[in-house]
């Protein structure tokens, strides 16, 4: 066992967390009083459930004297949705779409409002192909990431870096992704990135330029996505979890149903490692916090979150014209 440090994502910043390679594996930790051992790259990495118990007895073996976790966790994938472990459970809700043609998804999967998006959106001059990763695309994506600061009722995690930075972050698994972008008068409005595991297409990020709302690029891109992994021989298309933590009436829930995903739920184990973690895990305390408040708060919460997102908009915009003027 070997350890070191590696560099993850969080809260859209880069930060250096403690590492151990175990068994062919590298492990991460996050958390301060409550400290959470993962398989780094989880989702992407093709082979990290292969010998996982192994893994788990190593873990349980070292851990003391090495990442000083209290919690291992990890989360079987599609297409295995049976439970394979004997340890506490709770199932993680995924989106998805079962892949066979293009054909059956756009006449039994997807409903009539999102057929007339995708219409509207070739109508409109949106073009949506499979590209190229390059200097052109990365040029692109930075525009898309420039175009504002907020996002979704939030500050937006990638606004403002710079082109190196984006490019050396989306040339992850290069050799297993797929690059589309949704273009209009040779422009880059929209784009994707799927990364094959398996028979799974996992869609890394899909973002649109807000501008070109009206065009619909996000639905021709799910669309060609579609397109092309059922083409390629894919049995599943996935785009992250269906349900937005316990709120499953948000605005993207309802549009990942009318696109054709479906909620598929696999279950996601928690190994304790430490009496801390025994502790935790019996009195729940593993969970974030948001997902134990009742979903009248959560909806209040999004709801102060989103205004106070547009109030700051609105402010910055008031600042930037009156020192124009």
């Amino acid at each position: 066992m070997t350890g070191h440090t590696v560099e993850i994502t969080m809260g859209g910043k880069a930060v250096k967390v403690p590492a151990q390679d175990v068994n062919g594996k590298t492990f991460v930790v996050t958390g301060k009083w409550m400290k959470i051992a993962a398989i780094h790259d989880e989702d992407w990495i093709e082979e990290a459930h292969e010998d996982l118990e192994s893994c788990i007895s190593a873990l349980k073996k070292h851990n003391a004297n090495s990442l000083r976790a209290d919690i291992f966790t990890v989360t079987q994938r599609l297409p295995d949705t049976t439970r394979r472990y004997p340890y506490h459970v709770e199932w993680e809700s995924v989106a998805a779409i079962r892949l066979s043609s293009y054909e059956e998804w756009w006449t039994n999967r997807i409903s009539a409002d999102a057929r007339k998006d995708i219409r509207r959106s070739a109508k409109r001059g949106v073009v949506v192909k499979v590209t190229d990763f390059d200097d052109d695309l990365v040029k692109g994506i930075v525009e898309i990431y420039n175009e504002s600061p907020i996002r979704q009722g939030k500050a937006f995690w990638h606004y403002q870096k710079d082109f190196d930075t984006v490019k050396r972050e989306k040339s992850t698994y290069l050799e297993r992704s797929t690059f589309i972008g949704a273009y209009c008068n040779d422009e880059l409005i929209g784009f994707m990135k799927i990364v094959s595991v398996g028979s799974v297409a996992a869609m890394m990020q899909i973002l649109t330029k807000i501008s070109h709302y009206d065009k619909r690029p996000s639905n021709a891109l799910i669309a060609k996505a579609v397109e092309h992994c059922a083409t390629a021989g894919m049995s599943w298309l996935t785009y992250g979890k269906y349900r937005d933590r316990n709120k499953g009436t948000s605005s993207l829930a309802r549009f990942k149903h009318r696109m054709g995903f479906e909620e598929v739920r696999v279950p996601k184990f928690y190994v304790p490692l430490t009496i801390k973690g025994w502790t935790c895990l019996a009195l729940g305390l593993h969970r974030d916090l948001v997902t134990m408040l009742p979903e009248w708060l959560i909806d209040l919460l999004y709801s102060v979150r989103t205004a106070w997102g547009r109030w700051r908009i609105r402010a910055r915009r008031s600042s930037d014209s009156g020192r124009e003027g």
